[in-house]
Order: C-alpha cells, then structure tokens, then sequence
C-alpha cells in the first residue's frame, strides 16, 4: 500500500476544474454592470453591454485563462472593450448625422443609488477615463494591477490616473461646498 501512495504522490496533478460559467456570470454581473454604469454613465446603455459582454464572455470561456488574471479582470476587460466598440460606432454614427439637427435632452438617471447629486454632478464632470478608473479601483476595489489590466495600461499610470481624478473630484466637491 505504501507503493501506491508514493507513486500518488509522484505522479502529475490534473488541472484545476473550471468554474461553471453561469455560476462566474451570477457572482459577477452587478460588478460589471456596476463598471460600465459608471464608464457610460448611462444605465440603460449599461444593461445591454452588459448582455453584450457575456455574451462573448460566454462563447469564449474555454478560452480563459485563468492564470493571467481573475475572473472578475477579465469579465471588466471584455466590458470594456465592448464599451470601446460602442463609443467608437457612436462617434461615427454622429459624424454621419447632420450636425444641425437638435438633439433631444433626456433626464439623466443617476448613475448609483445613495450618492449625493454633488458628488454625482462631480463625477459626471469627469472623463469617462477618470470616471473608469475611478469605478474599478473605488467602486468594484479591483487592486492596482487588475485594473491596470482592464485598462491596458501599466499600473503606475492606473495609480497616477487614479490620483488625477481623485484630485479633480475633491476640487469639485470643495466648489459644491463653497458655493
């Protein structure tokens, strides 16, 4: 018996089981719909790139590879290319469009619920690239180097970006208060 054992002990341990996918997209889908709220600032917006996010997310889960990253990364790093996609189709489709029609203003939803209209106003007035870092290093508390890997860019610009913002929206807030 004690033969069997050692040459257990020796022999190659299989691969890790992976997760069922709809048990990742379940733990998941209030993160990513969360990041994209706040990258689009548009909830509905949301919702469908969400949907559209895993989708992909779901056709191409043999295909994850989980020691380049979490789940979770990589879920942000396929909303946020299909967050991309749309704002480069939208910026066209304007293009396409005649410059002189008007626009209809729509009331904007808020962008989460239990924050102040300050702080909303404030986070609005930021870029979609600093509201983006903001939503995954505050919001979904991804570390340094994940959201660094959602964004493509090194971690240090992920922490300068995230300074800058911070800064920016402290500034804001301090001119809410003031005023």
């Amino acid at each position: 018996m004690d033969d069997v054992n050692a040459l257990a002990e020796t022999w190659p341990r299989r691969a890790q089981a992976r997760r069922a996918f709809a048990n990742v997209a379940r733990e998941h889908l209030d993160d990513v719909y969360r990041y994209l709220v706040f990258l689009t600032a548009d909830p509905v917006l949301a919702e469908d790139l969400t949907g559209e996010t895993f989708e992909k997310a779901f056709r191409s889960w043999k295909r994850f590879d989980p020691r380049r990253g979490s789940e979770r990364t990589w879920l942000c790093q396929l909303a946020r290319s299909k967050a991309l996609d749309h704002f480069r189709s939208e910026a066209r489709r304007r293009r396409r469009e005649d410059r002189s029609a008007a626009e209809s203003k729509q009331v904007a939803e808020p962008l989460a619920e239990g924050i102040s209209p300050e702080l909303e106003s404030a986070l609005r007035s930021l870029s979609a690239g600093e509201r983006e870092v903001v939503v995954l290093r505050i919001v979904l508390e991804l570390d340094a180097l994940a959201a660094a890997r959602v964004l493509g860019i090194s971690r240090s610009a992920c922490s300068m970006r995230l300074a800058r913002a911070l800064q920016k929206l402290e500034e804001r807030m301090e001119a809410h208060v003031v005023a």
